[in-house]
């Protein structure tokens, strides 16, 4: 038995994956990503995310959130700043915030972390997924569409060719939509 890879970003309806594009967070898309990372116990990013997740979400050395947070954003970043993090990267020495990098071939790493005993494995970023998806790693996808027209920035799974079969849709207020999917 091996735990799931589960996929999870914000796009936008042109395929947009920039944190820069979409709707500003609020209380109930807050309340998702909570309960996303709720599902698992590792975090699997590549360099990109792992540095703007860690200096958004990182627990400052003082032990107090910043003022910027409100409730939503700390619940967020409580349940986020203890988990097990895995970065996939070749161009940092070392990392720390509860992570490890991955050694040697990712694919295999990634095969490896599947194996261990868990909830799951929550992927973020971009390019790191691309590959992954293209090896048949990811069990499940979840991407929070936003009604937005972003017109620039990387896209989604950028050369993928996959078929998914819905397995959940959900609305927020906001009127973006949680598509989840498993591979067909």
């Amino acid at each position: 038995m091996t735990q799931p890879l589960r996929y999870a970003i914000n796009v936008t309806l042109d395929g947009c994956c920039s944190h820069e594009t979409g709707l500003p967070p609020d209380a109930e898309s807050m309340a998702f990503w909570t309960d996303e990372l709720r599902r698992s116990d590792t975090l699997l990013y590549g360099r990109v995310t792992y540095e703007l997740m860690e200096g958004a979400w990182r627990r400052p050395a003082s032990g107090e959130w910043p003022d910027w947070m409100d409730a939503d954003e700390v619940a967020f970043a409580e349940m986020m700043d203890p988990m097990r993090k895995v970065v996939a990267s070749t161009s940092l020495d070392a990392v720390d915030w509860n992570a490890e990098r991955i050694e040697g071939d990712v694919v295999e790493a990634v095969e490896r972390l599947k194996k261990e005993p868990g909830r799951g494995i929550s992927l973020g970023g971009v390019t790191l997924p691309v590959n992954l998806a293209r090896r048949g790693l990811i069990d499940e996808y979840t991407f929070v569409v936003h009604p937005v027209i972003a017109g620039r920035g990387p896209r989604l799974l950028d050369g993928v060719d996959l078929r998914l079969e819905l397995v959940e849709r959900r609305e927020f207020r906001s009127g973006a939509v949680v598509q989840r999917y498993r591979p067909a």
